[in-house]
């Protein structure tokens, strides 16, 4: 990937990216808006600065995968995908909607550009270093990107990968942790606490980075300092904020998934976005 960039133009596209995340759940009736909003910096990072990619050849075995394993986050892949001409950005709008080739979750079966089907939580990261795994034993230079979610971080699974990947000295994968501190039932902390989270991941033989997930700068400079790391598996704890963007659920469980019954919800959410209109796509 070109790493040149403008921060005024990612800084308009990560406000166009919100604006249609917002409008697309809103459209569908309900979604995951939290989730979605907390990963616009990162996502825009992995597609336009670090992951290798081809739109027009979307199952290029040079590639870099991606597995979104909190899958539920997928309408912000989607627009991702579309603004790097995987698909028609038109689509955008038939998310969820009877026929349409967008559901709610990432779906590998249906949308250009997404390696693995993911939602069901806490089994993407044994996926991903699947994936690693076999790579490694074919000689294959391309990383294996995996977003988890602190949520479904509670699960036993994704410990149990993390010790796979550390004893097959995985250094073909970056992991990423969205740390919203929310998930469905409230603050993580007090559902479950993951703390001291960072210490963890080591202990698991981990490399490990701590990153602001909203900071351009530091995004990718940690991307790029975790796909440099040799002899171990590399994983980003990225703080961020649940629901970013969207003033009247910003940084509340609430966010996690919305209903929206009618305009005045449609509204709502819409008028609480820093961008405040735009000519959609569809």
């Amino acid at each position: 990937m070109s790493n040149e960039f403008n921060r005024a133009d990612a800084a308009r596209m990560a406000a166009e990216w919100r604006y249609i995340i917002t409008d697309m759940i809103c459209r569908a009736g309900s979604g995951h808006i939290g989730g979605a909003l907390s990963l616009v910096e990162i996502m825009h990072t992995l597609y336009y600065r670090s992951m290798t990619v081809d739109p027009a050849n979307p199952k290029w075995e040079k590639r870099d995968r991606l597995v979104l394993s909190k899958g539920h986050a997928a309408p912000v892949l989607y627009v991702a995908l579309a603004y790097k001409g995987f698909f028609p950005a038109n689509l955008l709008g038939t998310m969820n909607a009877n026929g349409t080739t967008l559901p709610s979750h990432a779906d590998a079966r249906t949308v250009p550009g997404i390696d693995v089907t993911t939602g069901s939580l806490g089994q993407g990261l044994s996926v991903a270093c699947g994936m690693a795994r076999a790579a490694q034993s074919k000689r294959e230079k391309h990383t294996v990107f995996c977003i988890i979610g602190d949520g479904e971080s509670n699960e036993g699974q994704n410990w149990e990968a993390a010790m796979f990947a550390a004893h097959n000295k995985l250094d073909n994968i970056v992991a990423i942790t969205d740390y919203n501190k929310l998930q469905i039932d409230g603050f993580t902390d007090d559902i479950l606490s993951l703390e001291p989270l960072t210490d963890k991941w080591r202990a698991f033989g981990w490399e490990v980075f701590e990153a602001d997930g909203h900071d351009w700068d530091d995004v990718y400079t940690k991307i790029e300092a975790a796909k440099a790391v040799r002899g171990k598996p590399a994983m980003i704890i990225a703080h961020t904020i649940k629901a970013k963007g969207c003033s009247v659920v910003e940084n509340t469980a609430g966010s996690h998934n919305v209903k929206v019954g009618d305009q005045a919800a449609y509204d709502l959410y819409m008028g609480a976005l820093e961008l405040e209109t735009m000519d959609l796509p569809y």
